[in-house]
């Protein structure tokens, strides 16, 4: 049966993928799909820089964007776990001077648990009201504005009036970049040492927030008529009812705080000995009971928009409440997230499955037909094999 579902999923995987390379909506990409903790497939194809002819191996770095905020809700669950840090410590034990407020001037408690959740009052300025004030107060969304310090950017992003009463609503926000400042007071260090002292370094990976010689990691495109264009600096690009601004060179501009909700970059294969940890327990970075409350619901009856069914949050990642309409093959209890330079991942833990997809091309290797057509042809060789 194995055998069976193997030869499945490489011959739909290999097909998606190549369907996408000829279409030229990704310039390159790795996928990589394990099933019951064994790797079942493992592909690089495509150019980490056309332009150069030089193509993506299954090593090749990618700029994860998002898929770095898992990995700091990992590294505060890890401090709540051996005690220096709890979840419903007010942010201002760790930042006293991070008081954002209402709209009517109060300055509610905002706790670890609601940045960890997306329900502490914080946005992206991805909505038509957030948008003005983000701009006005030139707030960075982790991904521009190279040389920019964390502390100028808390500054700024506590002058934005908070969207709702903390804990009242879901909201997609900076809250991580918070906690990644957070992270690092707790655990004594700056946000790349925390995170690797607890995470990455027991688990032997490259994911880290990076430095060096950026040419190692793979060169962002974005999608663009009739191919896609290799970035600019800086990048604006439409998103949502606002726009997403890159700087590539941000990351590797040493006086750029280190964004923990944007900023890391990381191998496919590293990211997906992190997903496996999470999913079998924890391994050797989480109490198995931590592992179950990050990768379970913890908003209640609080909505997330996600497509294919009705979506909770954990701590770090979408949770699928229940599947509808067809449109999502995967089981309850899914946890899956993206990231704005090309990535997307889920972890189906009915079918003791985990998908992850690095590519180099915004947005259209984290949302759009290409990630769909991936997700379909693994349930499809699934039930092929059955």
């Amino acid at each position: 049966m194995a055998g069976g579902f193997e030869e499945a999923l490489k011959r739909r995987l290999d097909a998606a993928v190549d369907a996408a390379l000829a279409e030229e909506r990704i310039v390159g990409m790795v996928v990589v799909v394990a099933r019951e903790g064994a790797v079942v497939y493992r592909r690089a194809a495509g150019f980490a820089d056309r332009e150069a002819g030089q193509p993506v191996r299954e090593d090749t770095p990618f700029r994860l964007a998002s898929m770095t905020k898992p990995v700091v809700s990992a590294a505060a669950l890890a401090l709540v776990d051996r005690g220096l840090l709890k979840l419903d410590d007010p942010v201002t034990t760790w930042l006293p001077s991070f008081r954002p407020r209402l709209a009517d001037g109060r300055a509610p408690t905002i706790t670890v648990r609601q940045l960890l959740t997306h329900t502490s009052g914080l946005g992206y300025g991805l909505d038509a009201v957030g948008r003005e004030a983000f701009l006005r107060l030139r707030v960075s969304g982790g991904l521009d504005q190279p040389g920019l310090s964390l502390e100028e950017n808390l500054r700024r992003l506590q002058q934005v009036p908070l969207s709702f009463e903390p804990g009242t609503r879901w909201q997609y926000s900076l809250a991580t970049d918070v906690l990644g400042a957070v992270v690092a007071r707790a655990g004594g260090g700056t946000l790349g040492e925390v995170v690797q002292r607890w995470i990455t370094g027991p688990l032997g990976i490259d994911l880290a927030f990076p430095s060096g010689d950026p040419r190692r990691v793979a060169m962002p495109y974005v999608d663009a008529s009739p191919r896609p264009a290799r970035m600019t600096e800086p990048q604006e690009v439409p998103f949502m009812q606002g726009a997403l601004v890159f700087s590539p060179s941000r990351d590797f501009d040493g006086r750029s705080y280190p964004s923990g909700g944007a900023s890391m970059v990381g191998t496919a294969d590293a990211y997906v000995t992190f997903l496996e940890a999470l999913r079998t327990g924890g391994g050797k970075i989480l109490r198995p009971a931590t592992a179950a409350a990050m990768t379970s619901n913890q908003i209640g009856s609080l909505e997330v928009e996600q497509e294919g069914g009705r979506w909770g949050f954990g701590y770090g990642f979408a949770v699928l409440k229940q599947a509808e309409g067809g449109g999502m093959p995967s089981g309850a209890g899914t946890v899956q997230w993206g990231g704005v330079y090309g990535n997307h991942f889920w972890v189906d833990p009915a079918a003791s499955l985990t998908v992850v997809v690095l590519t180099n091309t915004a947005l259209a290797g984290m949302a759009g037909p290409f990630p769909a057509s991936i997700r379909h042809a693994v349930y499809e060789a699934l039930q092929a094999a059955e």
